[in-house]
This record gives structure tokens, C-alpha cells and sequence, in this order.
């Protein structure tokens, strides 16, 4: 017991003898009819495993499982049928792409082995996604605060790209949320290449002599070359690489989670948020700088508009001054901090992180800084 599975058909009498039969052994749910099991999807997923019978009338089985991968990729999906048409079973494996095709009636045995596989199926499909978390995301943390220990400036520019790649996903609803989010924290991890005088001159607009400019303009390709080889990266490697370009082709690597299109559209995501946060961070107001981007041809219009109601976390913290020892994870630093010999430690916009939090702890106590700083505080 534990992981749930849900059975799909359109005659109540079939589900009652699913639920007797398999109770003892699984823990099941019913819903009548194809409209119905999205909702039981949606109000009390996540569920292993959604069986369900081909023909029922207004949503077929394969339609409903369709849905049902686009809405719970990580289910496994089966089909219950008692017609033995051929197409229909290549139609459900193909746009369902469906786990089992069972025939109706299904002995208890078989669908109870069927059901087992599936859960097997299911646990190392989400075994995978936790090693991915736990793992692949503790490894890029390791590389954004290496990012933070060398380029302050890079790593708070990251931030706020990956804030405002953040709340594009949402706004359309894009699957594989952390692929978009990684691809933004590690947009500017070639920045370790580059000396921290041409990259401050680079974030603020300062006339670059061509040497210059194409030095900064290969951090991109550095950064993609760094995690190129690093498996389930190579999607991330590629928007990366892209986020400078003014054309994004259409024909992305291909990645094991994401379609082609949706991976082009990633990258449009990452360039907008650049381009928007070069704007922000020479003082232009976000209507503004929205305003700009929509009569730039390069920039995709329904990617621009929607970071016209990006909201500041600004707005819940008020601005105080206080000690370096009162800082907490959360806070958000507002001044750049310097040691005392002009150089830069970390850079105003930083969310304050435990090893930042370590870091400015050892440059106050050898008072290589000062001991106050300015930052925003939540209310």
C-alpha cells in the first residue's frame, strides 16, 4: 500500500469489481468516464499507475492518457480493452505511449502482475527524478557558489535571471521547470574566465573595445563547454550557449525530457531575461524596460509581455542597516560590499545563502570589511 492507482471506464459496474478484486493488495480509486479521472488526476493525484478502458463515450482511452502524460508525465499509463482493433492499440502505445495494453476482461493475476510491473515502473521513474534532485542539483549548488566565490557580480546577475526565468515557466506552464531555472543559475558561470573589471563593464553598459566585447560575448560557449559532458546537462549547455545570440534556431539537440520546441523556447527565455536585467541594473524601471524589449525584433513578444507582472520579492522585506553578524539566509543584500582595498567581496542584489553567510562571517572577523551593511530585511 502507498502508491495509489486509478481505474478509468465508463461503466460503474466494471470499477466496483476492480476495487473488490484488487483492494486487499493495492490502493485504488475509480472515476467514471474520461472527464472525471483528469479531475481525480488533478484533486488527488500523484497516482503510480491510471488504467483505463478504450471505448468510452466522449473521451476515448487514448485521448484521456494523452492528456494524462501531459498533465503526470511521470505516471504509468494502461490501457483496458475488449476490442481487438490493431489500430486503436498502435494509436493508445504511440500518443498515449502507454505502458501495458491489456485485454478485457482481465484476469485478476494478470492485471494484479500488470498493476506490480507498473509500480515497479513508477518507483524507478521517480527514483531517477530524486537522484537527479538530490545529486545533479547539490552538484550545480557546488557550482554556483564557486560562481559566487569568484565573480560576485555574476553569480547576483545569475539570481536575478533565474528569478525572472522563474516566473516565465510559471506564466506558461512549461514542464521540466528545473532544466529552465538550472540553465539561468548557470548562465554566467564562463564569467570565471573573464577579469572582474571587464565583466562590471560589461553588466553596465561601458563602451567595450572589440577585443573586449569578444571576450565577453564567449562566456556562453565557455560556460557550455564546462558542462557539455556532464549527463542531463546537455540541454542546459545548449540555452546557455544561446542566450547572447539574436536568432535561436528551432533545431535544439534533442534531450530526454523536453521536446525541440520547448527547449528553443528556453532559450528565448534565458536571452529575454538578460537582456531585461541589463536593462533593470542601469536604473530603468520594469514597465520601461518591458516597453524597450517589445520593440526589439529579436525578442519573442508573448516572452516580453510576460514579465510586465513580474512582482519584486523587494516588497514583502523593508531596507535596514545592520551588522554583518545579524544576517540571515533570505535577506537580500542592497550595497556592493568591499574590502579594504577597494575590492569587490560580493555584489549588491545577492540573496544571502549559508556559505555567503560564511564567507562575509571570515572577512569581518580578520575586519577586512565593515561591519554593517545595508540589506533587505523581511517584514
Amino acid at each position: 500500500m502507498g502508491d495509489k492507482i486509478l481505474f478509468v471506464d465508463d461503466e460503474p459496474a466494471f470499477l466496483t469489481g476492480y476495487e473488490l478484486v484488487l483492494r486487499p493488495d493495492f490502493e485504488v480509486d475509480t472515476a467514471v468516464g474520461g472527464e472525471r479521472g483528469l479531475a481525480a488526476v488533478h484533486d488527488h493525484g500523484p497516482y503510480a499507475v491510471v488504467i483505463s478502458d478504450m471505448r468510452m463515450p466522449g473521451m476515448d482511452g487514448v485521448q484521456f492518457l494523452t492528456q494524462v502524460r501531459q498533465t503526470a508525465p511521470d505516471t504509468v499509463r494502461m490501457i483496458l480493452t475488449g476490442c481487438s482493433d490493431i489500430h486503436a492499440a498502435m494509436d493508445a502505445v504511440n500518443e498515449g505511449n502507454i505502458f501495458r495494453f491489456l485485454a478485457k476482461p482481465c484476469e485478476r493475476e494478470v492485471l494484479a502482475k500488470a498493476i506490480t510491473s507498473g509500480l515497479i515502473q513508477y518507483r524507478l521513474i521517480t527514483a531517477e527524478k530524486e537522484l537527479l534532485e538530490n545529486t545533479l542539483m547539490g552538484s550545480i549548488k557546488v557550482l554556483t557558489d564557486v560562481l559566487g566565490a569568484v565573480s560576485p557580480e555574476a553569480f547576483g546577475k545569475s539570481i536575478r535571471i533565474t528569478r525572472y526565468v522563474r516566473h516565465l515557466v510559471a506564466k506558461f506552464h512549461l514542464p521540466s521547470s528545473w532544466c529552465f531555472e538550472t540553465a539561468a543559475m548557470l548562465s554566467q558561470l564562463g564569467c570565471i574566465m573573464l577579469d572582474h573589471d571587464l565583466i562590471q563593464a560589461a553588466y553596465v553598459n561601458t563602451h567595450l573595445s572589440a577585443e573586449d566585447r569578444v571576450r565577453f560575448d564567449s562566456h556562453p560557449n565557455v560556460a557550455r563547454d564546462l558542462l557539455a559532458n556532464v549527463r542531463r546537462l546537455e540541454p542546459v549547455a545548449w540555452m546557455i550557449s544561446q542566450q547572447l545570440n539574436r536568432e535561436i534556431p528551432e533545431n535544439a539537440p534533442p534531450a530526454p525530457d523536453l521536446p525541440a520546441a520547448v527547449l528553443a523556447i528556453g532559450a528565448k527565455m534565458l536571452r529575454v531575461a538578460v537582456a531585461f536585467d541589463n536593462l533593470r541594473m542601469r536604473g530603468i524601471p520594469n514597465d520601461e524596460a518591458v516597453t524597450r524589449l517589445r520593440y526589439r525584433s529579436e525578442f519573442d513578444r508573448d516572452l516580453v509581455d510576460a514579465l510586465a507582472d513580474i512582482k519584486s520579492d523587494e516588497s514583502k522585506m523593508e531596507l535596514r542597516k545592520i551588522p554583518i553578524s545579524t544576517l540571515t539566509i533570505g535577506m537580500i543584500l542592497q550595497q556592493n560590499i568591499r574590502n579594504h582595498d577597494g575590492v569587490l567581496v560580493v555584489a549588491k542584489g545577492q540573496e544571502v545563502t549559508r556559505p555567503l553567510l560564511v564567507r562575509l562571517g571570515h572577512f569581518s572577523v580578520a575586519r577586512l570589511i565593515d561591519n554593517e551593511i545595508l540589506a533587505l530585511v523581511p517584514v
